[in-house]
C-alpha cells in the first residue's frame, strides 16, 4: 500500500541510531517523536513521502545513521536527536540586607 514507506522501513531504519518502527495494523505510517520522557512531541504524517524524503527529513530531524546496522555509534551521538537540557543560571538567594549572594565556585564549600 505504501511501497516508499515500506522500503524506508526495511532497508534504512536499521541503519538510523534511537530510531524504531512499531507497526500498527491499518494505521496509515507516520513518525512519532517523543521526548527523553517518552511524550509524544509531534506526528509526521509518512504516507505522501518518498524513501529519500523519509530520509531527508529523519536526518534533519538529527537522526545518526550509521554506515551499517551494527556500525558503531560515536559518542556525541549516542543520545540524538535529543537536544541538550538548558543549563540554568545557579539563583541567587538575596541576603538580609536585599544583596545577593556572591556565586562561589563548585570547588567552596564554607558552610562545612
Amino acid at each position: 500500500r505504501f511501497p516508499q514507506v515500506k522500503a524506508f522501513v526495511t532497508q534504512d531504519i536499521p541503519l538510523y541510531h534511537n530510531l524504531e518502527m512499531k507497526h500498527l495494523p491499518g494505521a496509515d505510517p507516520e513518525l512519532v517523536l517523543l521526548s527523553h520522557r517518552y511524550e509524544e512531541l509531534e506526528r509526521i504524517p509518512l504516507s505522501d513521502m518518498t524513501r529519500e524524503e523519509i530520509n531527508q527529513l529523519v536526518q534533519e530531524l538529527g537522526f545518526y545513521r550509521k554506515e551499517t546496522p551494527d556500525a558503531p555509534v560515536p559518542e556525541e551521538f549516542q543520545f540524538a536527536p535529543a537536544k541538550p537540557l538548558p543549563t540554568l543560571p545557579f539563583p541567587q538567594a538575596p541576603t538580609a540586607d536585599g544583596k545577593a549572594t556572591p556565586k562561589r565556585d563548585k570547588g567552596e564549600h564554607p558552610d562545612l
